[in-house]
């Protein structure tokens, strides 16, 4: 064959696979024919079978035929170019193989293989160059009889198992191959034997000889083979393997269903489940995964060394055996590793470790097995073995281990690179996490030191509060509320919430809370504490957005809403102002529903108008409902009427306790995951008592001082407090004596016994006074310096039309 053939035949070698098979027989009459050889030539299968070979080519090779059945008897088959002529008289050059297909004590027959090529026909080709492409491609061919066995094989088809030709002959898969799937492969071969329809791509698991506990996967296709009638003679098909391209389709999967399946949660447990859940049983058949516990707890973790103890938890785990029983801790169980031992050693050094066999007798590498269990790896039926690190960041968190037991296939090197690479991004996801747990950590304990751990129990309302934020992860939001005793009995309640989530909004909640304590303090009229409140917020944003590189609002205030009530329990008075905020709703002694009518002034730090208050008389055993509007929320949509009906409904609704009721009224309106945070502050209303309340008009003269101081002490005698009839006649005599002197107007004086004994003077000066420190020459100012050290505190609020100076001394508490 000259050179030009070589290079063809070489260029055509990938379409062995594709060629046109015929049976001849001995005389070289055609025998069988199929649909891809009535494509080649045009021919029918009726007018093809039963005509001899020369019928089918150029006279030129119809001359040489008798020559060439001379060499196939002499040689056991030929190879070479041909010409063959369509039924339409058009020549067709072809590459040739005729080769033995002769049956085990059968008549001789021959196959006839034609591949259709370009080139100069009528050149003969040297039939060793196409024997050795038919035999070292990488394409498995073969040709069975309808009862499926092997009339022909080529030795290429040696390379997938099941020996060399001549041992295949007269057999059946099975025969040859008897740990292969052989029922599936004959089942697609008699479906094309019955239907005749060619069957290309099909994939099947096997095993090379070469590696026999290694699956592969090879690629079938399979042809029928059939008579001058359209009768089946057999099948004929190629085998190629695609066990790399194979191996990369799972890689990718797997890798695939751990992006999608490993962490869908910010949960450093749940992620080291789903990291074992994702490998069994698509890579390994149990898996278990050890975190450090300092990663649990959401702290870096240190560098380890040689000596460092390794305290480890259990953080998942997962089998293809239903409960794990492999298994010799718990999650969240402690794990250890005897010393020297691969996850140990993992551990320290940041290095993986296969181990392709294990030794079967070797014990298992778990220390404090529960039950004492003493197992090797044969008896766990473990033999193949990985052990990766889960690295992020340069830093180790813990160990991953990969077990195969049912499986023969061992782990490779390939496997190994897959494990770091599925470790790796599972590593990135514990990572977040616990770096999570740490800032969730950080946030809760500032919540808890920013809201009110309990609140207060007072004689003027019954309270209970409910909190749920938006945000289900952190736990923390901008909501707030709080309840601050003021002075004369009277109590103030107040809601609010900061723009945004998290722990911004938190910190930002937290200045604005304690804003709202000091400036109660100062006993100041609702809308006065908006007012200052108002203030600061604005004043702060400015300082804020002076800086270079801040933003415009660090402390995200501006834009904060809030509601401030203050409640009388002496007369049920009821004062409140919002800003931004909704109104409060009451619910009646009867249990009928209203919402405040009360103005809404500009959110906090906008600069909008004034801030107007409302008052209100409230009967006793009513109840205030102060929220904020992520309990009108419904869905994402926030609308007042809508919201406010649903709450009225809600608020209908009776329970044995408030708190009770608070909470059933959450659980009504705010699903488990709001779309804004919430929170509900309930308060019932109580009234003071006719015989917990005293006071006396006084008129301006000093001779009524010790007319009050025995009024006073008298009061004091039927409430059963006769041991604070001293202090109390010295702050009467004091705070009266001061208002006398420096006051105009009338004067009352006022005692109230609730939790403490208030005494309180009203006068119509609108000075406030100051506590001063006089010398020992000095004759007099020592009156208010007097009642600030004998009462618990003292201080001074304004009213409409005076002042009252007011001095408490604790009833439950003893007097200092």
């Amino acid at each position: 064959m000259g050179t030009f053939e070589e290079r063809d035949v070489a260029r055509r070698w990938s379409d062995v696979a594709d060629a046109v098979p015929l049976l001849l027989d001995a005389q070289g009459v055609v025998t069988s024919w199929t649909g891809d050889a009535q494509r080649l030539l045009g021919h029918a299968a009726a007018e093809a079978v039963g005509a001899r070979l020369e019928g089918l080519l150029t006279a030129e090779d119809a001359a040489r035929v008798p020559e060439l059945v001379e060499r196939c008897r002499r040689e056991g088959g030929w190879a070479g170019r041909l010409t063959v002529r369509r039924k339409d008289g058009r020549p067709v050059g072809v590459v040739a193989r005729i080769t033995s297909a002769r049956e085990h004590g059968g008549p001789a027959r021959w196959l006839l293989l034609l591949t259709e090529t370009v080139g100069s026909p009528g050149r003969d080709m040297d039939r060793g160059v196409l024997q050795q492409i038919v035999d070292r491609a990488p394409i498995g061919m073969a040709v069975v009889d309808t009862d499926l066995r092997y009339v022909w094989s080529n030795e290429a088809l040696a390379r997938f198992g099941g020996g060399p030709p001549e041992r295949r002959l007269g057999l059946r898969l099975a025969d040859v191959q008897p740990g292969l799937d052989s029922e599936s492969f004959e089942a697609v071969m008699r479906r094309v034997l019955e239907s005749g329809e060619s069957v290309v791509g099909y994939e099947h698991v096997g095993h090379l000889r070469s590696a026999p506990h290694r699956e592969t996967m090879h690629m079938v296709s399979v042809t029928r083979l059939e008579d001058e009638r359209g009768r089946p003679t057999g099948v004929y098909y190629t085998v190629v393997d695609i066990t790399e391209r194979h191996r990369a389709r799972q890689r990718l999967a797997l890798l695939d269903r751990a992006g999608e399946h490993i962490g869908r949660s910010l949960d450093t447990m749940r992620t080291a489940q789903e990291l074992a859940d994702v490998a069994v049983p698509g890579f390994a058949d149990f898996v278990t995964v050890d975190l450090l516990e300092s990663v649990l707890r959401g702290a870096e973790p240190a560098p380890l060394g040689p000596t460092d103890a390794l305290p480890l938890r259990r953080a998942g785990q997962q089998s293809v055996n239903t409960g794990v029983p492999e298994a010799v801790v718990g999650i969240g169980g402690a794990a250890g590793y005897a010393a020297g031992s691969p996850p140990v050693h993992a551990l320290i050094t940041g290095a993986s470790w296969r181990g392709e066999r294990l030794d079967p007798l070797a014990r298992e590498w778990a220390t404090d097995v529960l039950g004492g269990r003493e197992a090797t790896f044969l008896d766990l039926g473990l033999h193949s073995v990985l052990v990766v690190p889960i690295r992020a960041r340069g830093i180790t968190l813990g160990v991953t281990t990969f077990f195969r037991r049912h499986r023969q296939e061992p782990f490779d090197e390939d496997d190994l690179s897959l494990a770091e690479d599925l470790v790796a991004r599972a590593a990135v996801w514990v990572d977040n996490a616990r770096r999570y747990t740490r800032e969730r950590d950080a946030a809760l304990v500032l919540q808890r030191n920013l809201l009110p751990n309990r609140l207060a129990e007072l004689d003027a309302v019954d309270v209970a509060a409910c909190y749920r934020p938006a945000d289900e992860l952190i736990g923390l939001g901008g909501d707030w509320y709080d309840l601050i005793p003021l002075s004369g009995a009277r109590v103030a309640l107040v809601v609010g919430e900061v723009p945004g989530h998290g722990i911004d909004a938190a910190a930002a909640m937290g200045r604005l809370r304690t804003a709202v304590r000091t400036l109660a303090a100062l006993d100041l009229p609702p809308d006065e504490v908006l007012a200052h409140l108002d203030d600061l917020v604005a004043r702060a944003a400015r300082e804020e957005s002076g800086e270079p590189g801040e933003s415009k609002d660090r402390t995200g205030a501006v834009g904060s809403g809030c509601v401030y009530l203050v409640y009388d329990p002496v007369d049920g008075r009821c004062a409140m102002a919002a800003a931004g905020h909704p109104a409060p709703a009451v619910v009646g002694p009867d249990g009928t529903v209203m919402f405040v009518e009360l103005p809404q002034g500009a959110p906090l730090g906008a600069a909008g108008p004034p801030f107007e208050s409302v008052e209100l008389s409230l009967a006793e055993g009513s109840t205030l409902a102060l929220h904020t509007d992520g309990l009108l929320a419904h869905g994402e949509e926030w609308a007042l009427d809508t919201g406010r009906e649903r709450l009225r409904r809600a608020l209908e609704e009776e329970a044995d306790t408030l708190d009770l009721r608070c909470r059933a009224v959450v659980d009504a309106l705010v699903p488990a995951r709001p779309f804004d945070d919430v929170a509900l502050l309930m308060a019932r209303t109580r009234r003071l008592g006719a015989d917990q309340v005293a006071d006396w008009d006084l008129p301006r003269d000093p001779a009524v001082v010790a007319g009050a101081r025995k009024a006073a002490s008298r009061r004091l005698a039927e409430w059963g407090l006769d041991e604070l009839a001293f202090t109390t006649e010295l702050v009467v005599s004091e705070l009266v004596t001061n208002a006398i002197r420096h006051a105009r107007g009338p004067i009352r004086l006022r005692l109230i016994r609730e939790r403490a004994l208030v005494c309180e003077v009203f006068d119509g000066g609108a000075t406030t006074p100051h506590l001063r420190h006089p010398r020992t020459t000095d004759e007099g100012g020592r009156g208010l310096l007097l009642v600030s050290q004998f009462t618990q505190r003292w201080g001074t609020r304004f009213v409409p039309d005076g002042k009252i100076i007011w001095a408490e001394q604790s009833l439950t508490e003893p007097a200092v």
